[in-house]
């Protein structure tokens, strides 16, 4: 089983991802993790800015990696935002089948009222070394972003509207894993 974890930046996804890591006992990996390596490596002269580029270069090893641990018959939880939005068109209906999807965004009306707790939580699980790229316009745009791209891709996306905690705790507790 693969729990494919994705959404905009600050909503939640490593806390979800940990969260779930908790409770199922399943590894996770972070694309984040992945990101860095590589870069930090010199294995791409990519940068953490180049988000479109990133998601090209990252998807199809991530990508490989799902179909791998399907195959081997495990499970993992995948947690990051570089996961295009149509997604499963890189897989056979028997991949699929093991793969739960999750998106997180947050409306504006909780960005609004909640952007304080939003910085504030940025680095719960990871540590944001530079975070100055947060701004409640920013916020807004990225999650607009993901919230029209996975519609129209058909995917649902989970919208934090009210209750950051609940939300959160009603994605980990209603996985049929």
């Amino acid at each position: 089983m693969i729990i494919l974890i994705t959404g905009a930046s600050h909503t939640g996804k490593t806390v979800l991802a940990q969260r779930m890591l908790e409770k199922y006992k399943y590894p996770y990996l972070s694309i984040d993790h992945l990101k860095m390596g590589l870069i930090r490596s010199g294995n791409t002269d990519l940068t953490p800015e180049d988000d479109d580029d990133l998601t090209q270069y990252l998807w199809p090893i991530v990508r490989e990696m799902i179909k791998t641990v399907i195959e081997n018959k495990q499970n993992l939880i995948v947690e990051g935002c570089y996961v295009p939005f149509y997604w499963r068109q890189d897989f056979d209906e028997q991949y699929i089948r093991s793969i739960q999807f999750i998106c997180l965004a947050m409306s504006d009306e909780y960005i609004d009222t909640h952007f304080d707790e939003i910085k504030e939580h940025g680095s719960e699980i990871e540590v944001r070394l530079d975070d100055s790229f947060c701004t409640i316009e920013e916020v807004k745009r990225d999650n607009r972003k993901i919230i029209d791209g996975y519609h129209k891709s058909g995917e649902k996306v989970e919208i934090i509207q009210e209750d950051f905690e609940g939300t959160i705790k009603k994605l980990t507790e209603c996985r049929s894993l």
